[in-house]
């Protein structure tokens, strides 16, 4: 068991956490080496190392994801990532993490999404330790039952969805907003609480990948058009309204929400490789002409 002050401290940090860096939010390399707790300064990552081990605690504290991919990180299975030991046996920074298994304390796993940029996904678990080829599994709470065992079919599925709901989609939220700096590309709204982060390629399609090219940040009202082909896009980046919908004579909602945005161009990220992959919208953009 965990010591009464390594707990209470780690549950603090937790909490504080929760406050500064939801999972639906993205936290920056410098925040999180200035992270304080009670007043004092103690950093979630470590300025060299991909693991975190403050002498104030029992077991690890954190691990940062450092594998290639969309989001720099080695998801071994939905939910579950592979972190392999640090050169030296079960020593050093490896004695702590294989003590956060023992312990089964929460722990919290940084993604890299960026250069300098982070999601934090917690609470999670060392899952497993692999001694014969100096690895560790690191899981989602909910799924470290799963990471030590070929998953059914069943179980998959459900790891999917967790690993969707607690993982991809509030980074997709995330980049999407931070791409489109918090304001829709149709209209420019930019109250966040009435933003969303729309796809492209659909989310249940197997293409519909959660990455920031194949989003764009929409009002609500724009998001329903969008995904309801009231309003398309080209893949020159310019709206159209349904042929029939301009026609119609209401209230100034369809008038100024959506008639008068035909023919203007969407607002594109200041970010060249974030703007929206044109090759998604074109194939989308036939749908929208087929209606």
């Amino acid at each position: 068991m965990e010591s009464a002050a390594s707990a209470a401290l780690r549950t603090q940090i937790f909490e504080q956490l929760a406050k500064t860096a939801p999972s639906s939010h993205l936290v920056s390399r410098a925040e999180l080496l200035g992270f304080n707790v009670g007043g004092e300064r103690l950093p979630l990552i470590d300025y060299s190392r991909g693991i975190r081990n403050p002498k104030q605690l029992d077991a690890t504290l954190s691990v940062v994801s450092s594998a290639d991919g969309p989001y720099a990180d080695e998801q071994v299975a939905p939910g579950i990532w592979r972190y392999d030991f640090r050169a030296g046996g079960t020593g050093g920074d490896n004695r702590k993490l294989i003590a956060a298994h023992r312990l089964g304390v929460p722990i919290i796993l940084f993604r890299k999404l960026r250069p300098n940029l982070y999601q934090a996904v917690y609470p999670a678990r060392v899952a497993h330790v692999d001694h014969d080829n100096s690895r560790v599994l690191i899981a989602l709470d909910e799924l470290a039952d799963l990471a030590d065992h070929e998953q059914s079919p069943i179980e998959r599925e459900w790891a999917e969805y967790i690993a969707k709901r607690r993982v991809h989609q509030p980074a997709f939220r995330a980049m999407v907003m931070r791409a489109y700096e918090t304001q829709c590309t149709v209209c420019r709204f930019k109250h966040g609480e009435l933003l969303d982060a729309a796809h492209i390629t659909a989310d249940s399609d197997a293409a519909g990948d959660a990455v920031v090219t194949n989003g764009m940040a929409m009002c609500k009202i724009h998001h329903a058009a969008y995904d309801q082909n009231f309003l398309g896009v080209s893949p020159d980046y310019r709206i159209q309204i349904n042929a029939a919908l301009l026609d119609e004579v209401d209230g100034p909602m369809l008038k100024h929400g959506l008639q008068e945005m035909h023919g203007a161009t969407i607002t594109l990220p200041s970010r060249r490789g974030d703007r929206p992959d044109q090759d998604r919208l074109a194939t989308r953009f036939e749908t929208f002409l087929a209606q």
